[in-house]
């Protein structure tokens, strides 16, 4: 697939009423097409089904390339899959997107399918480090979202669970930064880990709590039980 054939598939989808909200609401100052996010699954699902995956890293390419909003949500989506053999290819591709990561639903988006590619093979997690000294807010960021999948483990082994110790270290190291999105990462990297280790997030809060902005401290003890909350300060 070629793609003016995708651009051609996302426009069929095109909602102009939509165009001014979206573009407002994901402050973009790119093209904005006003394609809902149910088209995007439709489309990107048939074309996952359809393609190889040396098409499809091909054709996610081409669409971020492209740099409209759509389009570059749908290139992560092209990619999210749990199991890719021989991933090389689609690895290389998407921590390539990370410095052009500058709004969160791209973001998230590219960072869904980095994450099931960490799982697939964990020693990409030095990569996911470096960026962690990044002077792009962004890239910093990254490293906590791509690594939501160890948050949300439920049953995770003796690996995971040191995997889990190097992320929390990393954000640890974000905890005086004031930006919103970097609190907000961190807040929700230890709100969904709550769900599943709650003495480890008691612990991180009693320890740096008092460091993150009141609103993260909250969102991140979301899902604690008064007897699991210790103060902060």
């Amino acid at each position: 697939m070629m793609l003016e054939d995708a651009l051609s598939a996302l426009k069929t989808h095109i909602e102009p009423e939509r165009i001014e909200a979206m573009a407002s609401y994901h402050k973009q100052s790119r093209v904005v097409l006003g394609v809902a996010n149910g088209p995007l699954n439709d489309l990107t699902k048939l074309w996952r089904q359809d393609l190889t995956l040396a098409e499809r890293v091909a054709l996610a390419d081409a669409l971020w390339q492209s740099d409209i909003f759509e389009a570059r949500i749908a290139a992560g989506k092209l990619l999210t899959q749990s199991r890719i053999k021989d991933d090389d290819a689609a690895w290389d591709l998407l921590q390539s997107w990370v410095a052009d990561f500058d709004s969160w639903a791209i973001a998230d988006q590219a960072c869904s399918a980095i994450g099931k590619r960490l799982i697939a093979t964990p020693d990409r997690l030095d990569t996911v480090e470096s960026w962690t000294g990044s002077d792009h807010i962004w890239t910093q960021r990254a490293a906590l979202v791509a690594t939501l999948p160890w948050a949300k483990l439920p049953n995770p082994k003796p690996a995971d669970d040191d995997a889990r110790t190097r992320i929390l270290s990393w954000a640890a190291g974000y905890v005086t930064d004031r930006n919103w999105f970097i609190q907000k990462a961190i807040a929700w990297w230890l709100r969904d880990l709550s769900k599943h280790d709650a003495a480890r997030v008691q612990e991180f809060l009693a320890t740096y709590g008092a460091q993150m902005k009141p609103f993260a401290q909250k969102e991140a003890a979301k899902y604690l039980t008064a007897s699991d909350q210790t103060p902060t300060s």
